[in-house]
């Protein structure tokens, strides 16, 4: 629900837990358009898994959603990841976010379909805007022994940004690749892989590319696959 009367926005914001006042500790631009944003408070009895993310009200009529990149609920510190299009008014609100900042914001969210204790292999694919669920996979899944891929569709002045967070076994992707049979038989080796047939296949940012992709993937493989499109142009959302 990227936007809605402010009325409702209003109700949600009166009946939804929040956090403790918390303020800005740190921002890093790792390039023109990716941000990553340390917030400190108090994460007591606040539950953080794979995926877990906040809404963030932008102002009385718009919200827009972010993944929690990486926590430590015992210093209260927690990060975000963000893409900067500079396109809409949540990629200039957090454009605007600096050090000393105070927000009030609700409190973390889970959602527990993106990992899969019981798969051996995974591969995540996504934008820009699956950076940051990336890094909160990535502890994860090497705390647990699965095998992983990162597979990311980036503009050529993001490139290097997966480098910068500390992400391993990734595939870097120009954000112009077009997702056919053709070239992912001779581009994504890892959908003829034996052993990656049965892999967990994570497909999110571009819902055009993910579908595109997941398309490739059920013929290709018998891997389970799950979608979760972050934006479609045209749709209003960062």
């Amino acid at each position: 629900m990227p936007s809605a009367p402010k009325w409702l926005f209003d109700t949600l914001e009166f009946l939804t837990p929040k956090l403790p006042l918390t303020e800005v500790v740190e921002t890093v631009f790792l390039s023109k358009s990716v941000k990553k944003i340390c917030f400190k408070g108090d994460l007591k009895n606040v539950q953080l898994g794979v995926g877990s993310f906040i809404d963030f009200r932008i102002n009385d009529t718009e919200a827009r959603r972010y993944t929690v990149s990486y926590a430590d609920i015992e210093k209260g510190i927690f990060e975000f990841v963000v893409y900067l299009n500079g396109k809409g008014c949540g990629s200039r609100y957090m454009a605007d976010l600096k050090v000393g900042d105070n927000i009030v914001m609700y409190k973390p969210r889970g959602d527990n379909r993106y990992y899969d204790k019981a798969a051996q292999r995974f591969v995540i694919f996504g934008d820009e805007t699956s950076l940051a669920l990336a890094c909160s996979f990535l502890p994860v899944l090497k705390k647990n022994n699965h095998q992983f891929m990162f597979i990311f569709e980036l503009d050529e002045e993001n490139k290097n940004v997966p480098k910068l967070l500390g992400l391993e076994n990734c595939l870097v992707i120009p954000k112009n690749f077009s997702f056919s049979k053709e070239d992912c038989e001779s581009k994504l080796a890892v959908i003829h892989t034996p052993d990656w047939q049965e892999a967990k296949f994570v497909l999110t940012g571009s819902a055009k590319s993910g579908q595109l992709f997941r398309k490739v993937i059920k013929e290709k493989t018998k891997g389970n696959v799950f979608l979760h499109g972050y934006w479609l142009a045209g749709k209003k959302g960062l």
